[in-house]
């Protein structure tokens, strides 16, 4: 069976290297991760985990707590679910998917919690291992969200330059720093454009929202605009434009946010704001990995920019779209 010397002979490199690239591989170069990695390959040399983690102390285990209610008809969290397992997966790392009910049951290294909010802060507090969230907070925790206040200017911005008249927001009915964020970037560019901001606030269901605009469909005038904070509520606004017998999108427009599948599949496609999911929950992966090597040690906070998708319900103009849509999968750190 190859040992850790074979591997340093076969990529040659000293023993350290080989031993950095398996237990440090953010402190080792590309270059050398590659060598060490495919002499690993090549002796097909198994790094022995349980003794590793035996002898550090830990479990390679991760915890990820998802404190809202889930889904699973929406594919929201299964993308960031991949995201963290498959970087977990680099760094010899399980993922243990928990709730309120069994948080205790098991030990681990850390914890990434999802969905939480302000009510659960007291919950959170009681952790005992380095801890990420995913999503905005003010009460100090490291975390990985989108640029939310950044998205929405852009989508408002981008609905004034296609000559809609009424921009109405909807959004979703939570005091949570993501939601109020969002809405601000609304209002700033309301405000900057002269325009008066009109935000209509509902449970994060199609059915109100679309209950929304059968109630009130006499208040809609043509040239209007719905900007709303997820997709789920724009499929809402869509379903009950669609009864109303409204023209989309040159009468009435739609910008929807998150842009996980569902976007896609409603009919006509929504233009959106997209989130890279995955991409964020890889983030949340690495800077729990990060805070464990660092005996918990702040990490920071980490943001993606968001970007415009241009799809069938709203209005085409090609030459300013490209100016207004966000860099894909540029992200800000923060310490």
């Amino acid at each position: 069976m190859a040992t850790l010397n074979d591997v340093a002979k076969k990529a040659n490199v000293s023993k350290m290297t080989v031993s950095r690239v398996i237990n440090h591989p953010e402190q080792v170069t590309d270059e050398l991760k590659q060598l060490v990695y495919q002499a690993m390959e090549e002796l097909d040399y198994q790094p022995n985990i349980a003794a590793r983690a035996l002898a550090n102390n830990r479990t390679q285990v991760i915890k990820v707590f998802i404190m809202e209610e889930m889904d699973t008809t929406e594919p929201y969290y299964m993308n960031l679910l991949t995201g963290i397992a498959n970087e977990l997966d680099k760094h010899a790392y399980s993922l243990q998917l928990v709730t309120r009910r069994n948080l205790q049951v098991g030990r681990c290294d850390g914890f990434i919690v999802c969905g939480m909010r302000e009510e659960d802060y007291e919950l959170i507090g009681k952790l005992d291992k380095p801890t990420v969230l995913f999503g905005e907070n003010v009460h100090g925790y490291d975390y990985v969200d989108s640029k939310n206040q950044e998205g929405i200017e852009t989508a408002t911005e981008y609905g004034i330059s296609l000559g809609y008249e009424t921009l109405l927001y909807i959004g979703i009915d939570v005091d949570e720093p993501f939601e109020l964020s969002r809405e601000k970037g609304y209002i700033n560019q309301m405000e900057a454009h002269g325009k008066e901001p009109m935000i209509y606030r509902f449970e994060n269901h199609s059915r109100y929202s679309a209950k929304f605009i059968k109630e009130n469909w006499g208040l809609f005038r043509k040239n209007t605009l719905f900007i709303c904070s997820s997709d789920r509520l724009a499929i809402g606004i869509q379903r009950g434009l669609h009864e109303a017998g409204a023209s989309m999108p040159d009468d009435y427009g739609i910008i929807g946010h998150d842009g996980i599948f569902l976007d896609q599949i409603a009919h006509p496609q929504l233009t959106t704001m997209k989130q890279f999911v995955m991409e964020m929950g890889a983030e949340c992966a690495r800077l729990v990995v990060k805070k464990i090597e660092k005996n918990g040690a702040p990490q920071g906070n980490v943001r993606y920019d968001t970007e415009l998708i241009e799809r069938e319900t709203t209005r085409k103009k090609p030459e300013d779209s490209g100016r207004l849509k966000k860099h894909a999968k540029k992200r800000t750190r923060t310490k």
